[in-house]
């Protein structure tokens, strides 16, 4: 499948709703915020969605079914979706039992396989076969709440409603002290007051990459880690120079966690 299409964030874009940041940040949060996304960006100064897609529509469904499993799975299972079913109308009036039959390895295979089928029946009748282009509009189609629909209009369109917090930018942001907070709309509040809003995208890409390959749950690698001098979490002293981690970080993220032949 096609790498994610890329176009410039919108300019005039709607504030983000629900979520979106009010209230006073400390200077001393915001200048720790943008040390901390400076590193980011030199270690992963090009962040891309791990799910493949060609088109938004392609990303909402793998963004769906990528609910309790991983990228990877997901993009082992799609492209036989998506040949089978190309279009929303297509995949609106697929049988219920061959998509199940389709999308059985990535888990919850009934309730994902209906509402992938109902959100695409939806965006054909109702939306004229385009994924719409706001939050508000997104999150009235079946399977779709917040984080889904910040993540398809981030990687597909480029806008800035919000900040799409999954497990690893939860876990991340609590550690580098940016949130107290265990829900995800409460996590995306604080993330959402501490950056600007032209770089929510970025930031919500490199803090996931960031805790799918060096902070992770269990075996956060904190020696090697480019943020390790501002983290009040780390577990170990600094190994090397921020470059020399930063390149680790990148060949990590660029290899997907694959071990070296």
């Amino acid at each position: 499948m096609g790498k994610p299409r890329r176009v410039g964030v919108q300019k005039g874009a709607a504030e983000p709703e629900g979520p979106p940041p009010s209230g006073v940040v400390s200077s001393s949060l915001r200048q720790r915020a943008a040390e901390i996304h400076a590193r980011l960006a030199r270690a992963i100064p090009a962040p891309r969605l791990e799910l493949d897609f060609r088109n938004p529509w392609e990303l909402l469904v793998a963004t769906i079914l990528a609910a309790q499993s991983t990228d990877r799975k997901i993009n082992l299972v799609t492209p036989a979706l998506f040949q089978s079913y190309p279009t929303p109308a297509a995949l609106g009036a697929a049988p219920q039992d061959e998509v199940e039959r389709l999308v059985h390895e990535t888990g919850f295979f009934r309730n994902k396989a209906r509402a992938i089928r109902e959100a695409s029946r939806k965006i054909a009748e109702d939306f004229g076969g385009e994924v719409p282009r706001t939050l508000e509009a997104l999150v009235t189609l079946p399977g779709v709440a917040r984080k889904t629909a910040n993540v398809v209009l981030a990687n597909a369109y480029r806008i800035a409603e919000g900040m799409a917090v999954d497990r690893h930018t939860a876990r991340v942001s609590r550690r580098l002290g940016l949130t107290e907070e265990e829900d995800p709309a409460a996590v995306e509040i604080d993330l959402c007051r501490s950056f600007p809003t032209n770089e929510w995208i970025d930031v919500g890409l490199r803090l996931q990459l960031h805790g799918r390959y060096v902070c992770t749950a269990r075996a956060p690698d904190c020696r090697h880690c480019p943020l390790n001098e501002l983290c009040p979490s780390k577990r170990a002293a600094p190994e090397g120079t921020i470059d020399a981690r930063a390149a680790l970080e990148a060949a990590r993220v660029a290899a997907q966690g694959e071990p070296e032949p």
